[in-house]
Formats: structure tokens, sequence, C-alpha cells
């Protein structure tokens, strides 16, 4: 008996960092090609599948002191257009028909982010990878993630991480002593000041009751595995 995937229709949302690979700066073309490769799976399953990517191997906004800190956000939203371009052709590679779709207009590279031509992608089958954070300073692209979810009616959200398996009561990479939580609500990331998504973006989660699942993405089958509903990772509701 073949398995039904858990969700329709979700938000994938992958750092910069994740597709620098061991790497740190830049894009590992291998890493790339492995997360196409489980984006295919999903897709062919019949999960609607947006991607959010954010672009901080090449540049965190946040980071730059001395730099206006708008000049500073827009070139970090450049960074996650080079991303998108370079998963759309590893997916395409693959023959995963693929849209990216910018915040900020550029249409010789994509096309221009409209709501019901998203989702009409997602009708089609086609993967859509949302780039350009939310085509304003001063906010992540965590937000982003949330926003497009609320926008296009995902049932969830997987925030894929690299490093960590889910969310600690404090960094696990520095306290062997962290605990994992299996569950969590909104309300509690806030209050304890967790710091898996910034306030704005938890906040937006929060309002519209948007599921998020933390998990790590150093495991090949994650992605996959989540989407067929196994337990990984942290729960957030």
């Amino acid at each position: 008996m073949t398995m039904e995937p858990k969700y329709k229709r979700i938000v994938l949302k992958l750092s910069g960092e994740a597709m620098a690979g061991d790497k740190g700066i830049g894009i590992d073309s291998s890493v790339v090609r492995l997360y196409a490769s489980e984006i295919k799976k999903i897709s062919e399953l019949g999960v609607e599948t947006c991607i959010v990517v954010g672009g901080g191997n090449f540049w965190r906004g946040r980071d730059s002191q001395d730099m206006d800190r708008a000049t500073s956000d827009y070139m970090g939203m450049l960074g996650t257009v080079m991303n998108a371009l370079a998963l759309q052709d590893a997916l395409e590679q693959m023959d995963v028909i693929t849209r990216v779709m910018t915040a900020i207009e550029m249409k010789e590279v994509a096309e221009p982010y409209i709501r019901r031509r998203a989702i009409r992608h997602l009708e089609k089958q086609r993967v859509v990878i949302f780039s350009g954070g939310i085509g304003n300073p001063y906010f992540s692209t965590d937000t982003t993630a949330a926003l497009r979810a609320a926008e296009i009616d995902a049932e969830v959200i997987l925030l894929a991480k690299k490093g960590v398996d889910g969310i600690y009561d404090s960094d696990p990479n520095v306290n062997p002593d962290a605990v994992k939580y299996e569950r969590l609500d909104y309300i509690e990331i806030l209050k304890k000041n967790l710091k898996i998504m910034d306030s704005t973006a938890t906040s937006l989660c929060m309002e519209n009751k948007i599921p998020l699942i933390v998990f790590g993405i150093d495991n090949e089958n994650n992605i996959y595995d989540v989407v067929m509903g196994k337990t990984l990772g942290t729960h957030v509701e």
C-alpha cells in the first residue's frame, strides 16, 4: 500500500548557510543537488511545494556595522535570488518544473511575486521558489516564510536547519547539556526568547495558526520523512 503524504501544500525554508554546505560561503553545488533530489521526491508525491531561501551564504544584512541597514538588507535580498536560481537550475536538471518569484522585480531572471500566480503554479504542480525576501529591508527571510505561508494557505512551514535537529533551550553546539523540546507553542518561544525565528515571524505564524516543524537537514531523507508525517525535530503550534 502506497503511503500518502501528511501535507498537501508546504513552505520549506532553507537558509543560505544550508546552500553553502561545509564551505560556509557561496554555493556548494553537490549540496544543492541533494536538496533538489529531496524536493523532487515530495513533488512527485503531489505535494504542492514552495521554498523560501535565505542569503546568509553571501551576505547577512544585520551583520554589517558600518553600512546603512536598508542598503545592507537589500544586498542580502540579492543573495537570496542567486540561491533561488541555483536551486531552480538543480531542480530543472532533474526535470522538475520550477518557477522563481522575486519580491523585487527583476523580470529578466525571474517572475515578480504575484499571489494568485504563485497559487496557480502550485495547482499545476510546479515548484515555486520565493526570493528577495518580502521586498523591504528590516524583515528576515523567516518573516518571508511566515508571510508567504499565510498568503498561499500553506498547511505547515518546514524550517530546515543545518547543524541542529530541533529547538533547544540553549545552543546544543555550545552547551552539551542543552535540552531539546519535542513540542512548543508560539507564545513559549516568545516568552523564553528562543532564537529559532525572529519575533516578527513567530508572531505572524501564531496569529495565522500556521504549524511549524523545525528539523535538521543534515540527514539526507529528512525533508521527505517530515512530509510523510514522521516525527522529527520540534513541532510548534
